[in-house]
């Protein structure tokens, strides 16, 4: 039910114009470039790898884990929702915690409870496709040329945490069940995230789900590149360490970020609603 103001200006019954509700804001979001894509997949890594030293070697537990990078990103996407536009200084700090997160949801699923993976991908893809579409139903546009309300970035961070959840479950099942080893496993999903690359460019796959399920299948690519660098080599790995390959990504990520920061390259240019997904 709506009614006219004074000023005829409809407003819908909660009060709030759509003006007040949806303020004019900046996308809060990178471009989709071979930047974001490289970017992403380091911070999986990081967050792969800062996850097993935080849990291994300072001796937190996954529990105390859990809580403390709980904590961390409700901080940090505290700061990230207060920015009006894009900020890759908070932005992809919050991809790298976000990343942990979804991670330990599944972990925590798997290890504490005793869900079986084959069970919790299952949970996760139908929560994320729910996220999917109430977002849809609410906005009319999954498109992330149209993060640039409170609301829309609400639903974008949501389905991030539940992108990674189900990545990781996904991937933890694939990799139990054909067990080919780090190195292997990352060939694997990389060739995935190149079909889904030539299927969207060659045979016009919708623009947004191409970019989701690429999205999804870069938690596992990049947990495989974390744990070949990490592990042992008896393990399959090469032996690095956490610490080692830790501090290692967080630099390229830094140099990255500065980059951009500089360019600019990353920043989205809004696009016209047009009441459609793409």
């Amino acid at each position: 039910m709506t009614y006219e103001t004074s000023e005829s200006q409809v407003v819908p019954e909660d009060g709030q114009t759509p003006r007040a509700r949806h303020r004019p804001r900046g996308i809060k979001v990178p471009e989709v470039t071979v930047y974001f894509w490289i970017t992403k997949v380091l911070c999986t890594t990081v967050g792969e790898t800062a996850a097993d030293l935080l849990n291994e070697k300072a001796g937190l537990g996954l529990t105390g884990v859990s809580v403390l990078m709980s904590a961390l990103l409700a901080v940090v996407l505290v700061v990230q929702f207060r920015f009006s536009a894009y900020r890759p200084g908070v932005y992809w700090p919050a991809v790298a915690l976000i990343s942990v997160v979804g991670t330990l949801i599944s972990d925590n699923l798997t290890a504490a409870v005793g869900v079986p993976l084959e069970t919790s991908t299952t949970i996760f893809a139908i929560v994320l496709a729910v996220v999917f579409v109430v977002w849809y139903r609410r906005e009319q546009t999954l498109s992330l040329h149209h993060i640039d309300t409170t609301s829309r970035e609400s639903f974008y961070w949501l389905a991030v945490m539940f992108t990674f959840a189900l990545g990781t479950a996904a991937g933890d099942l694939v990799s139990e069940r054909i067990d080919l080893g780090y190195w292997l496993s990352a060939v694997l999903f990389a060739a995935a995230i190149a079909a889904v690359a030539i299927a969207h460019f060659g045979l016009d796959l919708d623009a947004v789900w191409s970019f989701w399920i690429a999205y999804i299948l870069t938690r596992p690519l990049g947990a495989s590149i974390g744990d070949y660098l990490s592990q042992p080599t008896a393990d399959g790995g090469l032996g690095l360490g956490t610490v080692v390959t830790s501090v290692l990504f967080l630099a390229i990520i830094l140099g990255l970020g500065i980059r951009l920061s500089v360019t600019r390259r990353d920043v989205a240019e809004p696009e016209q609603a047009t009441g459609h997904a793409a």
